[in-house]
């Protein structure tokens, strides 16, 4: 009996926690959940497939690790540190048609965020002038488009079907 009495102290516990998850209260609906969530957001929706929305958040990570790697860069005076960092948010031809593609479902979205990757590369040219106040302004300026593009876009995860209907009906350029 004295040798049960520790297994019972354990058990329990366990026996306890297992009936309290199981409570109606201590668990959420999730669909329910979401669909608050959706309606509380006014921002507008950036329709995209599962893969895509992974592939944006997966960028804006590192987005914003190549911010940080300015501000790190900046406060040693490394002034070709805050030029590779700032080269990695800055507009290339690529980032361009990924930019298009993405937004192709919500008119106005591209345009937006190829403005944040050109306010980037006005980082790169303060630093190759060795303006640190420069190099600050327009990272400050930068910012400013990131999160002016957050607080108006928010992704919607939609199917394979509504993606092609809402690429084939955008203007002419707006996909590739």
């Amino acid at each position: 009996m004295f040798r049960l009495l520790p297994l019972l102290s354990l058990a329990i516990p366990l026996f306890a926690c297992q009936r309290q998850s199981r409570s109606p209260t201590a668990q959420v609906d999730a669909p329910s959940a979401s669909a608050a969530l959706e309606e509380m957001d006014p921002r507008a929706p950036v329709p995209l497939l599962p893969m895509m929305a992974n592939h944006q958040k997966q960028n804006m990570r590192e987005h914003l690790v190549a911010v940080q790697d300015v501000v790190l860069a900046m406060a040693t005076g490394d002034y070709e540190g805050v030029e590779r960092a700032a080269q990695r948010i800055g507009y290339s031809e690529q980032m361009g048609r990924m930019c298009t593609h993405m937004g192709a479902g919500a008119p106005g979205f591209a345009e937006q965020s190829l403005r944040f990757h050109h306010a980037a590369d006005r980082i790169g040219e303060a630093a190759r002038r060795r303006n640190g106040a420069q190099v600050l302004h327009e990272l400050g300026a930068t910012l400013q488009v990131c999160t002016g593009c957050h607080a108006i876009w928010k992704q919607q995860i939609v199917d394979e079907s509504t993606w092609r209907q809402l690429v084939a009906s955008a203007p002419p350029g707006r996909h590739q």
